[in-house]
């Protein structure tokens, strides 16, 4: 029986909808909607399009909203002193500094310049930690998606083996604590891991966020797990530029119960968790 779709797309708009309601009783509350500000340094293509993509969310929900693009010359000390400003702007809840970065500018360091109330990407050191030790935080938006998703369809995890393939601060690092928040036991594997598919083959849940195209393989899945897929990864197939994800999707759903796709699954979640962060970050700012 093929597998359930877990449909990224639309289960954003619901969720959109939802912060949209909340954000015009926030508004009716404070005088003021929730602000962003992106600040986007360089021409980076992919960075231009998901910047431009976040505004257009934002606009969406009727959050106010601000971007600003700063050549690709923009010295740490300036982009520094950008944060700084946003730190201070009483109608600004949430900042996000775009990455990649230049090469010359330290992103930890702007990671960590960012205020940590205000940081709704989820890098600060604070919120790290808090997510560490249990505490109350603003939450890396892709993990956090990956557990609206699941939660939202349905599947459980309590009591579950989950599957963790890669180990990067961005997904691997916070999903693993946030599966663990859900009380599954919980596999973090990597491209250093000894028999890696038959590692995954021991979970219920499947998370692969490796970066590498069509990685997973049917006979890496067990069946009737749950397989997300966190990849984007452009690859020549029939002499086109397509996307495609760290799994196989097309052998995988034969095998899995549920799986999420690439295109149209991790990705729209990603942003929607941008701006749940936002309205959280919004609601602890007028406390």
């Amino acid at each position: 029986m093929p597998a359930t779709i877990i449909d990224g797309k639309a289960l954003a708009r619901q969720i959109r909808e939802e912060i949209r309601r909340d954000t015009e009783i926030f508004l009716r509350e404070h005088g003021r909607p929730p602000g962003l500000a992106v600040i986007l340094v360089g021409d980076d293509p992919a960075s231009k399009i998901y910047v431009r993509n976040k505004a257009r969310a934002c606009n969406e929900v009727g959050f106010f909203s601000r971007q600003e693009h700063l050549p690709e010359s923009t010295s740490q000390k300036d982009l520094i002193d950008l944060v700084e400003f946003f730190n201070r702007d009483n109608l600004i809840d949430g900042i996000l500094v775009q990455h990649p970065m230049p090469k010359h500018i330290d992103e930890a360091t702007i990671f960590r310049t960012v205020d940590s109330r205000k940081d709704v990407d989820g890098f600060h050191p604070l919120n790290v930690g808090n997510l560490c030790i249990g505490q109350e935080c603003l939450v890396s938006c892709t993990p956090m998606g990956i557990i609206e998703m699941l939660r939202r369809y349905e599947i459980p995890l309590l009591g579950k083996r989950a599957v963790v393939v890669g180990r990067s601060n961005i997904v691997g690092k916070p999903m693993i604590q946030l599966l663990l928040r859900e009380h599954a036991t919980v596999t973090v594997c990597h491209s250093r891991t000894v028999d890696l598919p038959g590692e995954c083959r021991n979970a219920d849940v499947l998370i692969v966020a490796i970066g590498k195209p069509e990685f997973v393989r049917a006979d890496s899945i067990k069946p009737g797990a749950t397989v997300i897929d966190v990849g984007t990864n452009f690859i020549k197939r029939n002499g086109k530029n397509v996307q495609v994800g760290d799994v196989a999707f097309e052998e995988a759903k034969e095998i899995a119960s549920a799986i999420s796709p690439s295109p149209g699954g991790v990705g729209p979640m990603t942003i929607t968790m941008l701006l749940s962060n936002t309205l959280q970050a919004a609601r602890w700012h007028v406390k």
